[in-house]
């Protein structure tokens, strides 16, 4: 049955693999974005999904962007929290600035997006909330403390709301993505991206519509008893025990 999805960070990378997967799978989609206009103009232009504009580590921006998507697509039943940036620097070297960029919009987004919606998910007794984490949060990487505490962070949130909505048919799930083949990947001086593949066993980066196509999967509502789980994808680079 067709549901109404909300992929933050849903025009560029994962993001757009994630936003067209899900519209391939019968839902209705809202593309959040939060500044690259140029780039949500082509998205849409390409895929008929259409993006809203609005701040995730702003809590009422999200509210008022939420409400937008409602009062076109209908109540939300699917939400994906992907939405995330970087401000890599060693922790002698990191201010405050960088710490808080990261952790307001990859950790607290998750409370911003997740929150206005979860009431209305518990009353109409549906919900698939699903977080983009990182590989880096699960083995840290030296130089993003920011980036792996917010990363991590979502395990934790996830684990805890997946217990408080168990019953009333919401599940709640981490999906950790390796290193996939985006602009940010690609962006890497190549003697380093050389030496990243070379530490992945199955020998290549990831593709973006292989984790759009683990959100497809735990979106589904044939996914209902998995819950509180986080799924790897990083071609087994870590495995967590």
């Amino acid at each position: 049955m067709s549901k109404v999805a909300i992929v933050t960070g849903g025009t560029r990378g994962i993001g757009a693999a994630i936003s067209v997967a899900l519209k391939e799978a019968g839902h209705k989609v809202a593309a959040n974005y939060g500044g690259n206009d140029a780039a949500a103009e082509a998205f849409t232009k390409e895929t008929g999904i259409k993006a809203f504009k609005w701040d995730v580590s702003d809590y009422d921006a999200c509210v008022k962007g939420i409400a937008a998507v409602e009062a076109e697509f209908g109540p939300v039943d699917i939400v994906v929290n992907n939405a995330g940036i970087t401000r890599d620097a060693m922790l002698h070297k990191m201010t405050p600035q960088l710490w808080r960029e990261v952790i307001s919009t990859d950790l607290d987004s998750l409370f911003n997006m997740t929150q206005p919606l979860i009431g209305p998910m518990r009353d109409r007794g549906f919900g698939r909330i699903i977080s983009i984490s990182s590989i880096n949060g699960q083995k840290g990487q030296m130089g993003q403390t920011n980036y792996s505490a917010a990363k991590a962070g979502m395990v934790g949130f996830t684990k805890a709301l997946a217990q408080e909505v168990a019953k009333k048919g919401i599940t709640v799930n981490v999906i950790a993505p390796g290193y996939i083949d985006t602009e940010m990947v690609q962006a890497v001086p190549p003697k380093v991206l050389e030496s990243i593949i070379a530490s992945i066993p199955v020998g290549r980066l990831g593709q973006a519509d292989e984790i759009a196509h683990c959100v497809a999967f735990l979106a589904d509502e044939k996914s209902g008893f998995i819950t509180g789980t986080t799924l790897t994808c990083n071609g087994a680079q870590y495995i967590a025990g």
